[in-house]
């Protein structure tokens, strides 16, 4: 084995060291001749003056940044110019060929006008954009135009009875029989068609200005008011007969004051559409304000909200009818209106 292999790392070291001095020497001679080996030559005397040209423009363009200023918007010809906007154009329908200037073409959706749309920032390139709600309130973008209300603003939309629908009728259908009279007063048969029934109990009679029933269906319902003999003519038997009257006032507070006048005793088939009597009830919905589909039901001759649970009760279920129901509401104007709603 040679003396190398033995010695390798003595060797290593040695040779660093003699690569080290070597170094060192080298700086030592270099110490004392930078100036010589970076000589430069000053020029010419220089700029005596600092100051940047043009620099107070800078200060005054910032402080301007902070002032209120009025833009006025660019106007070529009649057509408002935004920054940095370009102009859209449309393909006509009947002429692919030949490109739409919303602002100077025909409107892409009578009656829309083109200047409409632009003023809401809404597209109208789509065949049904008429019938889309931007803003989501159940309102069509036409609903909306006709109205002269936002389409973009939820919270401003069309007149909301334009949304309401009659869904059904949930009406009770009752009856009120008088019975025989004593001493002035009279007992009284009640039943409906739901099962409801309530009666006087036997030996008990109703005098004038009492309110019946005491308890049970249609508690504190009805009042009698008294009543009256009346000759009234049989067809059938061709002659006139006497018959007595019963007059009674409803205490129902959505028909306080309406009175019926009963027959005594009424047993005819015949008779006893004359004499029947509704609580009519309306099942409604409205198609608007995110409430499709909630169903609510209001009483005939009562007022209500729209939305349904709205705190300002300003319409007013003014009938009810299997067909239909009319709504008294106050237009935008003051006025008192009426509409006529036909079951859906």
């Amino acid at each position: 084995m040679s003396w190398l292999s033995k010695n390798y790392e003595k060797a290593a070291l040695g040779g660093a060291a003699v690569v080290a001095l070597g170094l060192a020497t080298l700086g030592w001679l270099k110490v004392n001749k930078v100036e010589q080996d970076f000589a430069t030559e000053i020029k010419g005397s220089g700029n005596d003056n600092p100051a940047v040209k043009d620099a107070d423009l800078v200060a005054k363009a910032s402080a301007s940044l902070g002032n209120k200023r009025k833009w006025d918007q660019a106007d070529d010809s009649g057509r408002p110019v935004n920054l940095f906007t370009g102009i859209p154009l449309f393909i006509s329908k009947s002429d692919p060929s030949k490109a739409v200037d919303p602002y100077g073409g025909d409107p892409i959706h009578p009656p829309i006008p083109n200047q409409w749309w632009l003023q809401y920032r809404l597209d109208p390139g789509f065949g049904d954009s008429p019938l889309r709600d931007p803003d989501g309130d159940g309102f069509s973008n036409l609903e909306e135009f006709n109205a002269k209300t936002d389409p973009t603003n939820s919270s401003e939309f069309p007149a909301l009875i334009n949304k309401l629908v009659y869904v059904g009728d949930e009406s009770l259908n009752w009856i009120l029989r008088p019975g025989f009279d004593t001493d002035g007063g009279f007992g009284f048969n009640y039943r409906d068609n739901k099962g409801g029934a309530n009666k006087i109990p036997a030996g008990g009679v109703v005098k004038p200005n009492e309110i019946f029933y005491a308890e049970g269906v249609m508690k504190g319902r009805f009042k009698l008011l008294g009543s009256e003999t009346r000759s009234v003519r049989n067809e059938r038997l061709n002659m006139d007969q006497d018959f007595k009257f019963v007059r009674v006032e409803d205490q129902k507070s959505n028909k306080k004051g309406k009175i019926y006048e009963l027959k005594q005793n009424f047993r005819d088939p015949e008779e006893i559409p004359a004499y029947s009597q509704f609580d009519r009830t309306a099942v409604l919905k409205l198609d608007a304000l995110d409430q499709g589909g909630t169903e609510f039901k209001i009483e005939e001759n009562t007022t209500f909200g729209l939305p349904a649970n709205s705190d300002k009760k300003d319409y007013l279920l003014k009938s009810v009818t299997p067909e239909k129901i009319e709504v008294e509401y106050t237009a935008p104007d003051g006025t008192k209106k009426t509409i006529e709603i036909p079951k859906r």
